[in-house]
């Protein structure tokens, strides 16, 4: 498992890769990032600013503590806010970036399946299933963000569970996402990637856990996300490989039983005359002579 978890990381670091073969259409990837950053820093920065009244401002019932153990306290909700903002954050980078520049990431993406070899005919949808899948993304980063709360509330390891929790369900949610492209080109139903996401989940984890990593760094999502698309490429490619799906097919003719084997059609007999008819005189033998 901690084997699938570390390959999971490499194959991010083979997105970046990507840039040693593909300078230029990495490049062009870094924009949309850049645009949708932009937009969440316009809300993350008054946030974290304000995360003193914020605390405050929920935790009335605190007031009359001793002064350590209320600051202590309203620190480590402060934490936990900001814990959820950045798995809401996230979640909507990942679709406002992915919304925007469906076009480059498409040309990353195909990139990526012709240097493997064996690329599918199909592009994998379009701009408007970028927006749904952008929406479901903000919806499934809401529900991370309140179960991220909630676990900032429990008692002494609170912020631990709350910050971990955020990692990792927000990465998982991330390579899901990012692989998303690669299976719908190949037509896969959600069977099918079910089946492919139990097969490979240390290696799925540890694919979305570097990446979210990367994105809490500052300026760290922008300079990721081009890699990352390219990385979940590889991560789709080699989830196909280890989890063959099962295919549908008739057995072998040898397996069936005798009865069931296809037997050579043989002809109609004529059906007999009819009772107190006729039947036709047949024709004379060739060379016998009658006319």
């Amino acid at each position: 498992m901690i084997g699938e978890f570390v390959y999971g990381i490499r194959t991010l670091l083979r997105g970046f890769g990507t840039w040693r073969r593909r300078p230029g259409l990495m490049a062009l990837g870094l924009v949309p990032g850049l645009i949708a950053a932009l937009v969440l820093l316009a809300g993350l920065v008054p946030l974290a600013l304000s995360l003193g009244p914020i605390s405050d401002a929920v935790t009335p019932f605190a007031d009359g503590w001793i002064a350590e153990w209320r600051s202590i306290f309203r620190a480590a909700v402060g934490i936990v806010i900001f814990a959820a903002a950045l798995a809401l954050a996230s979640a909507v980078f990942s679709a406002l970036a992915l919304a925007i520049g469906d076009p480059f990431y498409q040309r990353i993406w195909r990139a990526v399946e012709a240097d493997l070899g064996d690329a599918p005919p199909s592009d994998g949808g379009g701009f408007w299933m970028a927006v749904g899948e952008g929406l479901r993304l903000v919806l499934l980063g809401i529900l991370i963000a309140i179960f991220v709360l909630v676990l900032g509330f429990v008692p002494l390891v609170g912020g631990v569970l709350a910050a971990v929790g955020g990692v990792v369900l927000s990465g998982r949610m991330l390579a899901r996402e990012l692989t998303q492209r690669a299976f719908d080109a190949r037509e896969l139903t959600p069977a099918d990637r079910a089946v492919l996401f139990r097969g490979n989940r240390a290696r799925v984890l540890g694919f979305g856990v570097a990446t979210q990593l990367c994105f809490l760094i500052p300026g760290g999502a922008v300079a990721v996300m081009p890699a990352a698309v390219a990385g979940a490429t590889t991560l789709a490619r080699t989830m196909l490989e280890r989890t063959p799906l099962a295919q549908q097919t008739s057995p072998p003719l040898a397996a069936l039983q005798p009865a069931q084997r296809a037997q050579p059609a043989q002809p109609a007999p004529p059906a007999p005359p009819a009772p107190g008819s006729v039947s036709a005189p047949l024709p004379p033998p060739a060379g016998s002579g009658h006319v």
